[in-house]
């Protein structure tokens, strides 16, 4: 018989919750141990509810999202072209866009620019017409150009006043509105990291597979390679491979050899990485299953060994692109990169090494803005996706 006494003394246990709201797997709660989504869940899905919970990777990732997206219609956002020069303004400084003139709220306007040529140092000097407001315009006509290479248009995203300049960052030697200068050069020089990471991502899985999967003779004769690449020093490798490049090609055929050479220098790091993940994966039974229904070396790796760690190869990938970014920007600084007609942040900071232009316009170091944060941007990006690709640690 029960001792109803002891029982009746035992202090109650806990008490058990069950929600009764219907399963909604939109809710953004945060996930919990014994949360259902959690179990349920796709691998790619867990990836990127850890993801968003990385705000600073989020940030960088929208910042990314926005730049490239920007790309196609660099033209349309431009407000001058590429190659339009403005003679009287040689060197102009930077014009700021208002919203108050005279402590009156106005449409966004800048001030003109008047100059006069001194005389004792040689130079122009800009002073601001402070009244004479010019307001900007918006969604106007301007220089012409072709939409995609092939439709002929001139609509701006903003232009310069009726009569006036709008000079955001300054111009150049030449008179050339830095600001849409950048922008021109983001195409080449963001483009640059994506073909160039592309082939070494093709290079590092072919080696680092068959490396990883075969063993052997193999993987002794691609690590022996690996380890010669990486024993050179990279940037004299860099310049001594660029340097190589016919002086005779076209800009676009330079921009596929500096792209091809930032990618056959890059793989060896990522190569390593496929060959390790592939020591620890050919042991496990799905491997061997695979082998013994009588799947191909080939298939196996392409279609089991690879997706199971492709989330740490598409993290590693992009952390790989600054540094694409980065070699394309420090060859055309030394001038042996891409060059003129070619515009990109590298051939415009190559006007800055000039210490005495950049003592007296010193807004020709405005290119590297965009530089650095775009290389941090992929920096805080990759970090978030490295931590990601572990969704349940």
């Amino acid at each position: 018989m029960a001792d109803t006494g002891t029982a009746a003394a035992r202090p109650p246990g806990p008490g058990h919750f069950v929600d009764d709201a219907p399963f909604d797997p939109g809710r953004s709660e945060p996930l919990g141990i014994g949360d259902e989504r959690l179990y349920r869940a796709s691998a790619f899905r867990l990836i990127w509810w850890k993801f968003k919970r990385h705000r600073l990777a989020m940030i960088s990732a929208i910042v990314l999202a926005v730049m490239y997206a920007m790309l196609p219609f660099v033209e349309a956002i431009a407000p001058y072209g590429l190659t339009k020069r403005n003679g009287d303004f040689l060197y102009a400084p930077p014009q700021g866009i208002h919203l108050f003139h005279e402590g009156t709220l106005q449409r966004p306007f800048v001030y003109p620019y008047a100059f006069k040529f001194n005389m004792e140092t040689f130079r122009r000097d800009y002073v601001v017409d402070r009244t004479r407001p010019q307001p900007i315009r918006f969604l106007c006509r301007g220089d012409g150009y072709h939409f995609l290479g092939l439709i002929e248009a001139n609509v701006h995203l903003i232009c310069p006043p009726e009569g006036g300049t709008m000079f955001l960052l300054g111009t150049d030697r030449l008179g050339r509105d830095l600001f849409s200068r950048i922008l021109y050069g983001a195409r080449i020089s963001l483009t640059v990291g994506l073909v160039g990471i592309a082939v070494s991502f093709a290079l590092g899985l072919f080696f680092g597979g068959l490396a990883g999967y075969l063993g052997g003779w193999v993987d002794n004769v691609i690590q022996r390679v690996i380890e010669i690449l990486r024993s050179l020093p990279e940037l004299p490798l860099w310049l001594a491979l660029s340097a190589a490049l016919p002086p005779n090609w076209s800009p676009l055929l330079v921009f596929f050899g500096i792209t091809i050479i930032l990618g056959l220098l890059d793989w060896p790091g990522l190569a390593r990485a496929v060959r390790s993940k592939l020591l620890a994966l050919r042991e496990e039974d799905f491997v061997r299953a695979a082998e013994l229904m009588g799947a191909s070396r080939k298939r196996i790796i392409a279609r089991h060994l690879i997706p199971n760690f492709m989330s740490h190869l598409i993290a590693s990938a992009t952390l790989s692109i600054p540094s694409m970014i980065l070699g394309e920007t420090a060859l055309s600084f030394l001038g042996l990169g891409l060059r003129p007609p070619i515009t990109s942040w590298g051939v415009l900071l190559n006007e800055a090494q000039n210490l005495a232009a950049v003592n007296l316009h010193p807004w020709l170091l405005f290119p590297i803005v965009p530089v650095v944060i775009v290389v941090l941007a992929f920096n805080f990006m990759g970090d978030g996706l490295r931590d990601a690709a572990d969704p349940y640690h």
